[in-house]
């Protein structure tokens, strides 16, 4: 396997420099590609800093934040365009730890995507995060279970691997998804191709440097996608 770690980033200088090496430390062989929204902090000059002292680590430059999906999106394409058969993606905010990518690898070999759940058999993984947070993120995930039909145990999480076939197989053209919603399209859009699904439980962490990204906009724009994609199934 010829894996890669696409990471969206966007003001994650200091979690970055954490998060690069302890992942190619894995020795596992893994690229990584990092998408950033041209960070005011420096974070895509912290990239090519880490890129001089590592082989296989990549900065796509992007010229300002478009979203979570867009940036997805375009590291898709990116690795789409040469010859990576394995692809990740993970947050830059340390939140997914590089202690589960082997048990990624391992699962991987009979899935077609690789989901890590924050939610595995009902038990809940989260460190650091208030009551509500839990909530607001748990009925987010049945919620989107109910409207697609996608059986999976957390529909939101952006810890996750895919085969190449899939990302081929679904026209990334027509992604309606750019924020919150962009995970459970992705999922849904496997499911209906008829890819198999795994899960594998992991810990969620609250970030370490820097402020969350989530939004009530994008929360609502979550909602209003779900509805368009249960209308088109």
């Amino acid at each position: 396997m010829k894996p890669l770690i696409i990471i969206p980033t966007y003001n994650e200088r200091e979690n970055i420099k954490e998060l690069i090496p302890e992942i190619l430390n894995l020795n596992l062989g893994f690229s990584i590609l990092i998408v950033d929204d041209n960070s005011p902090d420096g974070t895509a000059d912290a990239v090519e800093e880490l890129a001089k002292k590592f082989s296989g680590v990549y900065i796509l430059r992007r010229q300002q934040k478009d979203g979570l999906g867009r940036a997805y999106l375009a590291g898709f394409k990116w690795a789409l365009a040469r010859d990576f058969d394995i692809i990740f993606e993970m947050d830059g905010d340390k939140s997914h730890s590089p202690e589960f990518l082997p048990k990624f690898l391992e699962k991987i070999k009979e899935n077609d995507l690789v989901i890590g759940s924050r939610y595995y058999q009902g038990r809940i993984s989260v460190i650091n995060w208030d009551l509500r947070r839990v909530f607001l993120s748990i009925v987010g995930s049945l919620y989107a279970k109910m409207v697609t039909g996608v059986p999976v145990s957390d529909a939101t999480t952006g810890f996750k691997c895919f085969r190449r076939k899939v990302l081929e197989a679904i026209n990334l053209d027509n992604i309606l998804s750019d924020g919150y919603s962009f995970q459970i399209e992705m999922n849904w859009r496997a499911y209906k191709a008829g890819f198999k699904i795994g899960e594998i439980p992991i810990i969620f962490y609250e970030r370490k440097y820097g402020e969350s990204k989530i939004s009530s906009n994008i929360i609502r724009e979550a909602l209003l996608v779900l509805w368009k994609m249960r209308i088109r199934r």
